[in-house]
């Protein structure tokens, strides 16, 4: 069956797909792409459906590489991987370095392990591949097929992104691990997690290491009080040999995502920048050794890797100074400094008394809300009162897993209080989450 009459069947409910009953799926008409495949139940297959959204920006010519934005386990955390590709600021990240964002949502129900799928051995890593090569063909980019990918994942999607790293080295341009690690040696308290292997190659592919506090830093009980001390291991495996891996500990959180994403996206640009090739097709760079601060495991203060008076291979790695200084607000705090205002709104347009118009998020905070102006006048704030439970308030809300909440906010406001008799002009702005205003 051709890739684009399967994206319709399951648009329309004629697939077999759990995930449509109950949470629509968000329309997926082009700048977006979906596939759906379906569970396998051969041996060392993928036994779980996935649905891959993609999100390609408009214009771009030759895609330089794949952003993905891998959510965790648990039916809650799968359910929420079909918004991941509709996130304004994961967007503008990609956008910046003319990326695909891809995220999948995995169908797996509640009391299933999620090893079946954030164990890419057990088929998902086959399958994320099968779907490149459709969107290749269905897309216009060809490309897809073979660019690198730049990998961030939430829990068993930290698993996930590790274990692709440790898998395909060389087409790894960084990975992102949030509250989860791939596991280097059989652990006894989990033996059905089978231990990846630690090749020589991995080692060049910048990491990051992100645990909540409360995940066994300051707090050493609980259920997800394992999660530092597996991270703690997975450091020193990789730091030993010299790796490029970095510890960002989140002072604000336990499993949740928090403000995880504003270190997250930094890190990420800067290792986008240093490793992508020049032109779609060639091979990664090295990331610039001279370039990288240090800082000690249990330390606050990153110095340039020239100064540093420790073991640099017992050290946290951070790429460049630029990254070092948000990392130390981040682990204060999580209130990375940003003096930069957000893009202005385009595109604005008004059919009666209804306000629509277009915007992009700010690469470094994102999308807090929009100001509306009536004539001059500020006369109303969309969202009125915008909300997240998980860190700063967003337009677009935060799901536990880092995505948007369903319904997806919709830039538009329905202006009930407007004079009648007389025409009025309107203006929007944006508003980043550290309260800058654009033009």
């Amino acid at each position: 069956m051709p890739a684009r009459t399967l994206i319709l069947l399951a648009l329309v409910g004629l697939l077999p797909t759990r995930w449509a009953d109950g949470d629509d799926l968000p329309p997926a008409a082009p700048p977006y792409e979906r596939l759906r495949y379906d569970a396998s139940a051969e041996p060392g297959t993928l036994r779980f459906a996935v649905i891959h959204t993609a999100w390609i920006p408009p214009g771009v010519k030759t895609l330089r590489g794949v952003i993905v934005h891998q959510h965790g386990c648990g039916e809650g955390s799968c359910r929420s991987g079909l918004t991941g590709a509709f996130d304004l600021h994961w967007q503008a990240l990609a956008r910046k370095h003319d990326c695909a964002l891809v995220a999948p949502s995995y169908e797996q129900p509640e009391k299933e392990d999620c090893q079946f799928w954030c164990d890419p051995r057990n088929g998902s890593d086959a399958v994320f591949q099968r779907f490149l090569a459709d969107l290749a063909a269905q897309s216009g980019h060809p490309e897809l097929a073979t660019v690198p990918w730049a990998l961030w994942g939430h829990s068993g999607g930290g698993h996930w992104a590790g274990g692709m790293l440790l898998t395909h080295p060389d087409r790894v341009v960084a990975a992102w691990l949030r509250s989860g690690v791939p596991l280097l040696e059989a652990d006894p308290k989990r033996p059905q997690i089978k231990p990846h292997e630690l090749p020589a190659a991995a080692v060049a592919v910048p990491m990051m290491c992100n645990p909540g506090t409360k995940e066994g830093v300051t707090v050493k009980d609980g259920r997800f009080s394992n999660v530092w001390p597996a991270n703690e291991i997975f450091f020193k495996a990789v730091r030993s040999q010299g790796g490029l891996v970095g510890v960002a500990v989140d002072p604000l959180t336990a499993h949740e995502c928090g403000n995880q994403r504003y270190m997250a996206i930094a890190w990420l640009d800067a290792c986008l920048a240093a490793r992508l090739p020049k032109t779609s097709g060639g091979p990664l760079r090295a990331m610039p050794a001279e370039a990288a601060w240090l800082v000690p495991i249990d330390g606050t203060e990153a110095v340039p890797v020239a100064e540093y008076q420790g073991d640099p291979k017992q050290a946290i790695w951070l790429p460049n100074e630029t990254v070092a200084r948000a990392w130390k607000h981040y682990i204060a705090d999580t209130a990375i400094p940003d003096t930069t205002p957000p893009p202005a709104p385009t595109n604005i347009r008004v059919t009666g008394n209804v306000v629509a118009w277009e915007a992009v998020a700010d690469p470094e905070s994102g999308i807090a809300a929009f100001i509306i102006e009536r004539d001059g006048t500020r006369v109303a704030t969309v969202p009125e009162k915008p909300a997240n439970p998980f860190g700063r308030p967003l337009f677009q809300g935060l799901q536990y897993s880092d995505t948007p909440v369903q319904p997806l906010a919709a830039m538009t406001f329905t202006d009930t209080q407007a004079p009648e008799g007389k025409p009025h002009a309107y203006r929007v702005i944006a508003v980043n989450t550290v309260g800058l205003e654009s033009r």
